[in-house]
């Protein structure tokens, strides 16, 4: 544990200053296509076309594509209102999943950059001209921008969602100048069209895609830079239903991809993948064990009775701030307990549900209601 949390990350970041991988940028300017997966967003799709409208870049060679995944809603009207800003609609024959309407719309897609992008995120206008300059090496062949989670409610889940994405963020830069990026941020990255391969069903799309590019001998990069915002989940039970679909998703893509687990194959991408991922996620084993072993060295060791009451400490603040949450209350001191005993807690199922055979390839969004006011300020924030 204490090499998954403090090791890898000071391994990595030594890595990144004293064997830093240069990016070649000079100016560049390919056509574009911003391609929005969505599934019944009607709550947020309208601002984020409007969002996308005022990227600066030229309208020539912008396009912009939505892929409906079979929307029920009023997804595909509001698709088609924009028709005459050149908004175009790609909608599945069958719903298949994100991944699957991903597929099939890039092949649909007209430029040589394509920028995937969710429905409920809002980009900064000059989103393009700080990520495509990456693109004039030739060794780069995917760009992740810089994700700011917001949080209008001041939840607690939201206050360690951003705390954990903090540190991930230090991470990503890190990983981008030692080697390589092994995962992008859904909602802001882009890959050259020639680079892209399709994915399977089930596949977590924007971690998977770091490995597809790097078996091409291409690097995927992070771009600061390059900013978008998105709401955090407020509640637990939503943010914990969305981390145990992220992270069985990853468990499928990296058994699939398990030779790229071999450092003598893949190198320190190898390290990589091995130490922030697959180790990661086995935290919630650890700590299971670290709590049983010493539970039971408790009986004849004052050290290990004063362990154990931490441990049992720590894991009643989280459910303190868990009952909170459901209480409507938000405490900041519980946000960092709750949220680490979540994500590991939801890192034990998603293994049971790997192991089990369970796959996600279709999945309902998770959103809940947004008024006027906190709309406004999240498109305000990023336009």
């Amino acid at each position: 544990m204490i090499y998954v949390y403090l090791g890898y990350p000071l391994l990595v970041y030594l890595v990144s200053r004293m064997k830093p991988l240069e990016i070649k940028k000079s100016a560049f300017e390919p056509t574009v296509t911003v391609l929005i997966t969505a599934y019944n967003e009607e709550r947020d799709l309208r601002g984020k076309l409007e969002n996308t409208l005022l990227i600066e870049y030229p309208k020539d060679k912008l396009e912009i594509l939505v892929a409906s995944d079979c929307s029920t809603d009023q997804t595909d009207e509001i698709v088609k209102s924009f028709a005459a800003s050149g908004v175009k609609l790609h909608r599945q024959l069958e719903r298949l999943g994100k991944t699957m309407a991903q597929n099939a719309a890039v092949e649909k897609a007209a430029g040589e950059i394509i920028l995937f992008s969710d429905a409920t995120t809002m980009y900064e206008p000059d989103v393009l001209t700080a990520m495509l300059p990456n693109f004039a090496d030739e060794t780069i062949g995917c760009v992740a921008g810089r994700l700011i989670y917001v949080d209008h409610s001041r939840s607690t889940v939201g206050k360690g969602a951003k705390s954990y994405w903090s540190y991930e963020t230090f991470i990503k830069r890190s990983e981008s100048r030692a080697c390589s990026l092994i995962g992008a941020s859904g909602c802001l990255y882009a890959v050259r069209k020639s680079a892209y391969r399709p994915l399977y069903a089930e596949a977590c799309s924007d971690f998977l895609i770091c490995t597809v590019i790097y078996r091409q001998n291409l690097r995927s990069v992070y771009e600061p830079n390059a900013v978008c915002t998105e709401e955090t989940n407020r509640r637990t039970d939503k943010e914990f239903q969305m981390r145990v679909r992220v992270i069985s998703q990853t468990l499928t893509d990296l058994w699939r991809n398990r030779t790229m687990l071999n450092p003598f194959r893949g190198g320190f991408f190898a390290v990589q993948l091995i130490s922030h991922k697959l180790l990661r996620y086995s935290v919630s084993l650890f700590l299971i064990l670290i709590f049983l072993s010493s539970a039971i060295l408790a009986f004849s060791s004052v050290v290990f009775a004063v362990f154990t009451a931490l441990q049992i400490l720590f894991y009643l603040i989280a459910v303190t701030g868990w009952l909170l949450e459901r209480g409507g209350k938000s405490i900041g001191i519980f946000a960092i307990p709750l949220y680490f005993t979540l994500t590991n807690l939801a890192s034990l199922v998603a293994f049971y549900k790997f192991l089990s055979g369970e796959r996600y390839a279709r999945w309902e969004p998770i959103r809940e209601a947004k008024d006027a006011e906190e709309t406004s300020a999240t498109f305000n924030q990023a336009a």
